[in-house]
């Protein structure tokens, strides 16, 4: 196998794969809950939760490259966002495309200097 191929072979193998196996296995074990329940409340307010956390992770204390954006770009990028998430009418694809579109910007005029 090409030295080119190994690592998308590698990532599929040991992130896609056994991700998506749980998924599938969640999936077919939630069919027919109530939508509604407590319980499904529940794992959907926790779920969030962890979202949010490690979000605010990345963007209050980043690592790599993404520390190089100020953070006046990381802070202005979840506002803008989050303003575009209700303007758009809860379209969660159009916010992170703003809120991506700001984080861009602000690492662009900051003069970041990336190492691709």
């Amino acid at each position: 196998m090409s030295d080119l191929l190994m690592p998308y072979v590698l990532m599929i193998v040991v992130a896609f794969l056994p991700t998506e196996m749980w998924r599938s296995l969640a999936v077919y074990l939630s069919r027919g809950l109530n939508e509604g329940s407590q319980f499904i409340v529940w794992i959907r307010a926790v779920a969030t939760a962890l979202l949010t956390g490690v979000v605010a992770k990345l963007m209050l204390a980043p690592t790599g490259e993404l520390a190089l954006v100020p953070l006046w770009g990381r802070a202005g990028s979840i506002l803008i966002a989050f303003a575009a998430f209700f303007i758009l009418k809860r379209n969660v694809i159009g916010a992170v495309l703003a809120g991506e579109a700001v984080l861009i910007a602000a690492a662009y005029f900051s003069g970041a200097h990336f190492n691709f």
